[in-house]
């Protein structure tokens, strides 16, 4: 059937067209993007030779599409088991964050069970790259080095080492002269990514490519590239703290809710498979201002300390500052707080989680009103508790999800008495007194004020 495409305008970077030229795409937002689309031209499709015949599913083989452990068992859990032969996945995060390093170690970890591994480098030389490996003890006989920015010879590199591992990084510094623009350009990012794609398809090997980020965190470079890819692999951290979080955006062989923990140490990278210690402080004495809570990291339970301080406000307009939580949640707590009798308005408020955890969930926000109510009255709360509740704008406590997996983790660190929403599920057996509250008021009974 003859199809007939008439003069048009696309983007780029998602594919939405248009009938003119606009500077700025209508579906992505992207300046700069929207190009001609191609001359009318007329085309006809016929049949051609196929890759693989059509076969009923129950006949389908899975033994190729079965996940090996990569050897690191933190990027397992968010793979959701390892790593599948012939997967693609893209790694993005801010520069400096430790990209390189974690997969250098990943490198290592799978070249150490005998599989060949390539791991080519654009952006740094092999000296440099040898020079870190030496330094996290990631050598080792199986692991292929190679510095290359050509896209032709980086598909030479693979047909050479034939490995079962290719690590690229990074996909934006990869480069063709026979296709129009820049490397790390839309144009030249979506044909390296699909030829590379093609081939650990065509191979079976495992692949790993590193995309840099944009301003705003997202992935850098045409959309098309996260559409592309099997998995969409994010990591992150404050450049003020060791700890790395791992999550997957994007999975076709596992879950999106799993978070994998790394602390970023002198000597590489090393799994943390217990953070909790990290983000709660360990104080010699009861001190006011400080509560426990229970936040879920994907299906993982962490316990975190909100700290809150209190002082007389030396100006007309008290401060208010947050580090580490959400400052428009945290000045609607303070609001409900003042709106229950705690006196508030002539003080300046800093609050803060430890350990640079970045805490957003809304079950944190009981603890954030304890923690400011024990700062304000200067009284600790008791030992050995945790809360966890979502406040309302009417003062009610709110029920939150997987409050029991939360219980237990606070259980297993040595917690013993928590307070959480009224009307959560049996609670028995996890061995921690609960008490069960309504609204703030009741909370503030709870602890006893």
């Amino acid at each position: 059937m003859a199809v007939k495409t008439k003069n048009a305008f696309a983007c780029a970077e998602c594919g939405w067209t248009t009938s003119k030229w606009v500077g700025r795409c209508g579906e992505c937002q992207s300046w700069g993007t929207v190009d001609v689309a191609g001359a009318a031209r007329t085309t006809r499709t016929t049949p051609g030779p196929v890759s693989s015949p059509a076969v009923p599913i129950a006949e389908v083989g899975i033994q190729d599409a079965k996940a090996t452990s990569s050897g690191i068992a933190e990027l397992d859990r968010v793979l959701g088991g390892g790593v599948v032969p012939g997967a693609v996945m893209l790694l993005a995060g801010e520069p400096g964050v430790g990209k390189s390093t974690l997969l250098l170690e990943v490198a290592a970890r799978w070249a150490a069970t005998g599989r060949r591994t390539l791991y080519v480098s654009g952006e740094e030389s092999a000296a440099q790259v040898r020079l870190r490996a030496e330094r996290t003890g990631a050598l080792h006989p199986e692991l292929y080095l190679a510095a290359e920015t050509d896209l032709g010879g980086l598909l030479t590199h693979i047909d050479e080492v034939e490995p079962s591992l290719l690590i690229v990084d990074s996909v934006q510094t990869m480069g063709s002269s026979s296709i129009d623009g820049v490397p790390g350009g839309v144009t030249q990012v979506r044909e390296v990514a699909g030829a590379v794609i093609n081939r650990a398809k065509a191979q079976g090997i495992a692949t790993l490519l590193v995309g840099h980020v944009t301003k705003d965190g997202s992935v850098a470079g045409p959309r098309v590239l996260e559409h592309l890819v099997d998995v969409v692999l994010q990591f992150e951290g404050d450049r003020t703290s060791r700890l790395r979080l791992l999550r997957a955006a994007k999975n076709r062989f596992g879950p999106v809710d799993e978070v994998g923990c790394f602390d970023l140490v002198d000597r590489g990278i090393v799994e943390v498979p217990d953070p909790t210690g990290l983000f709660v402080s360990h104080h010699a004495s009861p001190v006011s201002g400080t509560c426990v809570t229970v936040t879920m990291e994907g299906r993982r339970p962490l316990l975190a300390e909100v700290q809150a301080l209190t002082v007389p406000a030396t100006t007309p307009s008290p401060r208010r500052t947050s580090s580490g939580l959400d400052s428009a949640r945290v000045a609607m707590i303070l609001a409900v707080l003042t709106k229950h009798g705690v006196a508030l308005g002539s003080a300046d408020i800093y609050t803060a989680s430890v350990g640079g955890a970045r805490l957003t969930e809304a079950s944190i926000d009981l603890a954030v009103a304890l923690a400011v109510f024990s700062a304000a009255g200067e009284s600790p709360l008791p030992a050995g508790l945790v809360a966890i509740g979502e406040v309302g704008l009417a003062g009610e406590v709110r029920p939150v999800r997987n409050v029991e997996a939360r219980l237990r983790e606070a259980a297993r660190i040595g917690f013993t008495h928590a307070i959480v929403p009224a009307g959560t599920e049996d609670l028995s057996g996890i061995g921690l007194s609960v008490a069960r509250v309504h609204d703030l008021r009741s909370a503030l009974r709870a602890i006893g004020q």
